[in-house]
């Protein structure tokens, strides 16, 4: 009971600190401290067509340990009140282990993307599109996204991980490690289109990035979730028709 206890100021703590992290780097981006080491220096600018990759993965594992953990905690608490031992601490553990690890493996390759977009100079230091077009064609993806099958599929399970934890459930933290990587799929399968809107809000811009989490963690929710998901894919679309024309116009 206590080990329970201790894992949500863990689990927030994580959450927090990678906050933390992003509003310094914001900070260091627009000025108003000086940079420490060189790897936290590079990290001051997203956008850069010289970063190294490594510096930018860093960032965007940042960037979903900040917006996705806490729309993992809804199946975590979830989790944490089945009857022991399946809610015990270790599996616990193992299952937000597995969540995560999805995401820093999907960090990994939205860095190749944005290392290949930014040598192309569309991109601000902040890490926001500059290139209308750019920004039109991630709009209409994302918006189209919200109508599609797959991205339905995986919202149904986020919203419902309890019939996954009973019918997958084995003792020790190895097997709540599969389980968390089957919901960190479902999760990437959900979000990965709006995680992308990032290079239109930036990767620097807190309050984007606090918006665009709360839009994830609304549509996971069962009544609150149905009825958002294709409001928001009109809004999207809506969104790029207007950049896409005004990019025609001028």
């Amino acid at each position: 009971m206590r080990a329970r206890q201790l894992l949500w100021p863990v689990y927030f703590g994580l959450i927090l600190a990678a906050w933390a992290a992003l509003w310094a780097i914001g900070h260091e981006l627009h000025g108003f401290s000086g940079c420490g080491p060189e790897t936290w220096r590079a990290l001051c600018r997203p956008g850069a067509a010289d970063l190294a990759y490594a510096p930018l993965a860093a960032m965007w594992a940042l960037m979903a340990a900040a917006m996705m953990a806490p729309t993992f905690v809804p199946a975590l608490r979830g989790f944490l009140d089945l009857p022991a031992p399946a809610g015990a601490p270790r599996e616990a553990a193992g299952l937000v282990a597995g969540y995560l690890a999805v995401w820093l493996g999907a960090s990994l390759g939205f860095a190749a993307l944005q290392r290949g977009v930014a040598g192309t100079g569309l991109l601000a230091p902040d890490g926001r599109s500059l290139s209308d077009p750019l920004t039109a064609g991630l709009l209409l993806g994302a918006g189209l996204y919200q109508f599609s099958r797959f991205k339905s599929a995986c919202l149904s399970r986020c919203r419902a991980p309890l019939s996954l934890f009973i019918a997958q459930w084995r003792p020790g933290p190895g097997p709540a490690f599969g389980i968390g990587l089957r919901l960190g799929a479902d999760c990437l399968g959900c979000c990965w289109a709006l995680m992308l809107l990032a290079f239109v809000g930036g990767m620097t811009n807190l309050l984007f990035m606090g918006l665009a989490t709360l839009v994830m963690v609304l549509e996971k929710l069962p009544e609150i979730g149905r009825p958002l998901t294709r409001p928001l894919g009109f809004a999207l679309l809506i969104s790029g028709a207007v950049v896409a024309l005004g990019a025609l116009g001028g």
